[in-house]
């Protein structure tokens, strides 16, 4: 994992950036929103997997499931409770959608800690879109149940003074447009924050020869905790999308 070409000459020629570069998988040349990329690849292999062991894993429905058999149930089980414990029954009819959300990710972010593989949830433009299809969604469902009343989501009655709720529905309007944008860059920045980091450590343990053993360690050490981070940033935008789903189900504060 050290760095491709010399930037400018230092001794530890290490460029974490690099990896997160999208490029054509065929040739070279400009990007376009039709080219076949390394993310495409990766987003690719992503359902591929999900498919793998969530339809062709769980085809036999054996009384004594297989291995794949039960971590899809055991996957499933978790999703649907989480779902249930937070958005209620009433959002139990929305546990497709958030068990896609679920498994994309966390499949892409495991993924991505494979050798020369693309984290493709390192990228704004897929954790953007992730979100803002998140946000469309839950205030669609919010309009289209509760019609106009959904609005109050925004109206604190409980506060003291009409003044006190109007600077409090302000504020409760700007936190909900601002939900897309925490929502995707806490993904992103977790994702690209940890494989940075390990590229730094790998660019370390190539460049120290027989004192490499140190940073060796830290790797060790990093891709285990990427491994917990890739699956706690796949529950972290699971349930935040549950939370988001209750408000639009119950929006009275």
């Amino acid at each position: 994992m050290a760095g491709d070409g010399d930037h400018g000459g230092s001794a530890f020629n290490i460029h974490p950036m690099d990896q997160f570069r999208v490029e054509p998988l065929f040739g070279t040349g400009e990007v376009h929103w039709y080219t076949i990329t390394n993310a495409t690849l990766w987003m690719f292999l992503t359902v591929a997997a999900i498919t793998l062991l969530m339809v062709v894993g769980t085809r036999g429905r054996a009384l004594i499931p297989s291995r794949a058999q039960s971590a899809a149930e055991v996957v499933y089980g978790f999703v649907h409770k989480m779902v249930e414990d937070v958005a209620g029954r009433e959002g139990a009819k929305y546990f497709p959608y958030i068990m896609t959300l679920f498994l994309f990710i966390l499949f892409s972010n495991v993924l991505a800690l494979l050798p020369t593989s693309f984290s493709t949830t390192s990228h704004i433009a897929v954790t953007g879109v992730l979100a803002v299809a998140v946000f469309v969604t839950v205030t669609a469902i919010g309009f289209i149940k509760h019609g106009p009343s959904f609005l109050k989501l925004f109206w604190v009655s409980s506060a003291p003074t009409v003044a006190l709720r109007i600077i409090l529905a302000v504020i409760e309007v700007i936190s909900y447009f601002v939900r897309p944008v925490s929502h995707s860059i806490r993904l992103a920045g977790n994702l690209m924050a940890g494989h940075a980091v390990l590229k730094v450590f790998a660019g370390f343990a190539g460049a120290l020869g027989l004192f490499s053993i140190i940073p060796i360690l830290a790797i060790a050490g990093m891709y285990g905790l990427e491994v917990l981070v890739a699956c706690i940033q796949a529950y972290v935008f699971a349930i935040l999308t549950c939370v988001y789903l209750n408000d639009a189900l119950h929006p009275g504060h």
